[in-house]
């Protein structure tokens, strides 16, 4: 009854004209399957005691989707087809379980704004980091802007193997990180160990000769030497177009070239 009355009052003729359906605050605890809208983009079902979200299987074009102030305490298996969602609002239910409501979301690669505080699961120490690592599409969580340096820190915390090596590498800038300082997790810090090398050997000349006393050593050693780049250019105003070479019958003095390399 609730979904016909805002059809009456939107004046919708067809039901694959129905782009936007708003039930929030109707008190409804359940709601028939949604297919018959195949082209619905905005769905308010906010402020209801709904606890059971099967009606939303067919619904591929949800862009938009306000499900806050509800009774749900799984999503498991009910969201994960939605890939063009770009706003949702979970906050205010009882979802407990922080990695398998995120796993859910994890294919929604458009997704942008996500509200889930006032949830169980916001309770965790780690909340906010968690879900800015394993979903970096999002923008705005819990009303909230993300960071760049809330993403460096959600690295260097759930992924810092490969934190280290981009700080190593440093696309575009120099680094000054030191050989066998890796970016630790701020739970486990441990002390760095250096590759130990046998004195007199110079680093980067001798990595293949080098008797490392661990394997591991030489197989990083060789993984962070970085590889020679040389560019090469000459000043195009002083060469001489063909006329000027069929008009003056002189030799032709040597180019001056710029060589500079990089590491």
């Amino acid at each position: 009854q609730a979904i016909e009355n805002q059809l009456k009052i939107c004046g919708y003729k067809s039901n694959m004209d129905v782009v936007a359906l708003y039930l929030a605050r109707q008190g409804l605890r359940s709601i028939p399957s949604l297919s018959e809208f195949p082209k619905l983009r905005y769905l308010w079902i906010n402020n209801n005691k709904i606890q059971d979200l099967t009606f939303l299987v067919k619904n591929y074009c949800l862009t938009e989707l306000y499900l806050n102030n509800n009774e749900l305490t799984d999503i498991s298996g009910a969201l994960k087809h939605l890939c063009s969602l770009q706003i949702l609002f979970l906050h205010n239910n009882e979802l407990k379980k922080l990695g398998k409501t995120v796993k859910e979301l994890k294919g929604m690669i458009s997704l942008q704004t996500l509200n889930l505080f006032q949830n169980p699961l916001a309770y965790d120490p780690d909340y906010r980091l968690y879900v800015i690592y394993f979903l970096p599409s999002v923008q705005l969580l819990d009303r909230k802007l993300v960071t760049q340096r809330e993403r460096e820190s959600a690295l260097h915390l759930y992924n810092p193997k490969r934190a280290w090596v981009m700080q190593s590498i440093a696309f575009g800038k120099r680094a000054d990180t030191s050989l066998g300082t890796p970016v630790g997790s701020s739970r486990c810090p441990q002390p760095a160990r250096r590759p130990i090398m046998p004195s007199g050997c110079e680093f980067g000349n001798n990595t293949n000769k080098v008797p490392f006393e661990d394997p591991k050593d030489a197989v990083l050693v060789r993984a962070t030497t970085r590889s020679l780049m040389e560019f090469s250019s000459v000043d195009w105003t002083k060469v001489a177009t063909c006329q000027e070479r069929r008009l003056n019958n002189k030799a032709e003095e040597p180019l001056e070239k710029l060589t500079v390399q990089f590491r």
